[in-house]
């Protein structure tokens, strides 16, 4: 119940303070499961996207939220569990590196030669008729499943996984660190590798105007 009031609290304080509008360009709010990515300028853009939403949706959609910053103190930490059901991630966390392959080794000169010595050549194999070798398959493409069972635990994106298999939409901010400017910066590589495991769960961009004059950097919650 508590939540619940504080909820309906933040949308008035939200809208009263900044008047943002949400506007859908070509689709348009559906209950189905979707990852929104949008450019990152403060920490309101969480609660800002939160608040643009129906609803019916913000009951299924979990923000992602910076575990050191929104659990530094207990009613950080109860606003955006109780009221946003948020995803921590630990910006601090090393996403995980493929393995490296292994070393190449030399074969033993004298194993060559024996090789050569004992097996057929080109000409003796065409003239027993037998069949062209065919040439290698290329590798299969690991599965969706297959890409997140793969994934360690440690993985920053482990979180945002199990959220989605959960059947949870979610809410990132792909630059990786808050920006400035008119231009979104390039993103990180999680939301295709998200894509490359989720490829039935929509991809929605979304664009966060003029909220840099509501919350510039360095202003705290």
């Amino acid at each position: 119940m508590l939540a619940k009031l504080m909820s309906l609290l933040l949308l008035g304080i939200v809208r009263f303070l900044t008047g943002s509008q949400a506007r859908w360009y070509g689709c348009p709010p559906k209950a189905e499961q979707r990852i929104y990515f949008a450019n990152h300028q403060s920490h309101a853009d969480m609660v800002l996207i939160w608040a643009a939403l129906p609803e019916e949706l913000r009951s299924i959609t979990r923000p992602i939220a910076a575990k050191d910053y929104w659990t530094k103190t207990p009613f950080r930490q109860w606003i955006t569990t109780a009221v946003f059901n948020a995803v921590y991630v630990d910006r601090q966390a090393t996403p995980a590196r493929p393995p490296a392959p292994a070393a190449a080794v030399a074969p033993d000169i004298g194993s060559v030669i024996d090789a050569m010595a004992t097996s057929p050549s080109d000409a003796d194999t065409a003239t027993a008729g037998g069949p062209d070798p065919s040439p290698e398959a290329p590798p299969r493409a690991p599965t969706p499943e297959e890409l997140r069972t793969a994934l360690p635990e440690s993985d920053p994106l482990a979180p945002l996984v199990r959220a989605l298999e959960s059947g949870d939409s979610i809410v990132i901010f792909p630059e990786g660190t808050r920006g400035h400017g008119d231009e979104p910066q390039p993103f990180k590589s999680g939301l295709f590798k998200l894509a490359q495991m989720f490829p039935q769960v929509v991809l929605v961009p979304a664009w966060i105007n003029n909220v840099q004059r509501v919350m510039p950097k360095g202003e705290v919650v």
